[in-house]
């Protein structure tokens, strides 16, 4: 049950940052918490264009709201791309090893090379 879930959150992480004016919202929200109208402001779409990028951002877990007087600003919250970090880091390792495999492969053919010269 818990790697279906965690699964599930990295979906919900992953589909979310898969579109730029949603990753351009969390860079903004990453200088600090901003109201709708703010975040519409660098966009050239609407403010209902700017909530439903945020409701998915929120799904994911990426974005909380909170009501301050009248304002509703969004903050970023930061676990889930915390997690998505951590699966990656898993695959980097990988890809570092093979790489590393590479080099020495190239290296001993360059050896090899370099003695039938």
């Amino acid at each position: 049950m818990k790697r279906s879930l965690e699964s599930d959150r990295l979906s919900a992480t992953f589909g979310a940052l898969a579109d730029p004016t949603r990753r351009a919202i969390l860079a903004r929200l990453a200088r600090g918490d901003a109201s709708v109208n703010e975040l519409c402001e660098p966009f050239a779409m609407s403010q209902p264009a700017i909530s439903k990028h945020l409701k998915v951002l929120e799904r994911a877990g990426l974005v909380s709201r909170r009501r301050d007087a009248q304002r509703r600003p969004c903050r970023l919250q930061a676990r889930p791309l915390a997690e998505a970090t951590e699966w990656l880091a898993e695959y980097r390792t990988f890809w570092e090893g093979s790489f590393g495999r590479l080099d020495d492969l190239l290296a001993e053919l360059g050896e090899i090379a370099g003695e039938r010269d």
